[in-house]
């Protein structure tokens, strides 16, 4: 039986365990200029001391008004990949791969001057409300994430992944709410997100794989559901996605009805129909803190990886803890041996 301590293997990419700790924004970037930085260094290589199999780096944006805040990672430009490939290098050395989250914040770019996005539809009364691109425009944003994929290749990545999911930009083309266009991407809501992927593609190694994050569900009134979500999938799925990383939430403010759980595992069954829709391996998401409860989503065959978020933010020596509570066998780091003696 797989548990969270077996290893993983897609395509090149070998894991040796099940666990991942979720793309998680710093905003440390105090220059502005989307280089990381020795805080961003030592967040992530302190988790790969800590033991996580997989870590993948945060939202990280292909222009820079496609950032959440100033404050934010960027790969926009060559002069970004020197940092990045530092982490990626110490990060393998202590046994982690690692993956980097390729993003634009469209309409929830809240430092732009005037925000993008597919049409004129501010996030809320508290945000800026966005110009709509010209189709032009959204071409060259494909072009945009294109070379995004191909500085994050030569910074030594293992993994990338598409953010499609938490109301940026690529969740904003493929939601009904958030589309009103009348070309060609208003008329086929998955074609950003397709062409996109298929740049990325392109720009990869074979054996490389290509993971996407979704939102598996809105939270607000008319919003899209699992239903909708699976047939989205297909798409991308055909398009190249190999694995898909699955989260709900952030189109829009939540309606008290659609409210999201704030229980445990609340995202799995999500990430449960999509594998079992798809046939597609599956990351789950959220509130799995507890090392007995995504050791079950693993072993119940719920999701292939699991991602843990807040847990790593508390303890980046999680799943060294896991590994002890679990009774699992694990590498520990030779200087910390006496602190995880059973």
């Amino acid at each position: 039986m797989e548990h969270l301590f077996s290893p993983y293997k897609i395509k090149g990419l070998e894991l040796k365990n099940r666990i991942m700790m979720s793309p998680m924004c710093q905003y440390s970037v105090e220059n502005k200029d989307g280089i990381a930085t020795d805080w961003h260094y030592l967040h992530y290589v302190s988790r790969a001391i800590g033991g996580a199999g997989f870590i993948m780096i945060e939202m990280t944006d292909v222009e820079p008004d496609g950032r959440i805040s100033d404050l934010d990672l960027g790969l926009w430009s060559d002069e970004q990949i020197p940092a990045l490939a530092r982490i990626v290098e110490v990060c393998h050395r202590y046994g982690a791969k690692v993956g980097i989250q390729i993003a634009h914040a469209g309409r929830k770019a809240e430092d732009a001057a005037v925000p993008v996005a597919p049409s004129a539809i501010p996030f809320d009364e508290n945000y800026k409300t966005p110009r709509a691109l010209s189709t032009d425009e959204v071409k060259e944003l494909v072009e945009k994430f294109r070379k995004a994929v191909n500085r994050a290749v030569r910074a030594g990545f293992d993994v990338i992944e598409i953010h499609g999911a938490h109301g940026y930009l690529i969740h904003q083309f493929h939601s009904p709410l958030t589309n009103k266009r009348d070309d060609e991407y208003g008329k086929d809501l998955t074609k950003f997100g397709r062409e996109i992927i298929e740049a990325a593609k392109a720009e990869m190694p074979e054996d490389m794989p290509l993971m996407m994050r979704i939102s598996a569900k809105e939270y607000v009134e008319g919003g899209y559901g699992i239903n909708e979500s699976i047939e989205f999938a297909k798409e991308y799925q055909e398009a190249g996605v190999d694995i898909f990383d699955i989260s709900s939430g952030g189109e829009g403010p939540i309606a008290a009805w659609g409210r999201p759980g704030t229980h445990a595992a609340y995202q799995v069954p999500l990430a449960r129909e999509i594998k079992k829709a798809l046939n597609v391996p599956v990351i789950a998401v959220g509130r799995l803190d507890d090392p007995t409860l995504a050791n079950a989503v693993i072993g119940n065959e719920e999701a292939d990886l699991v991602a843990v978020g807040r847990g790593m933010l508390r303890n980046p020596y999680w799943t060294l803890e896991a590994s002890l509570k679990l009774r699992k066998e694990t590498e520990v780091p030779k200087q910390y041996l006496d602190g995880f003696k059973r």
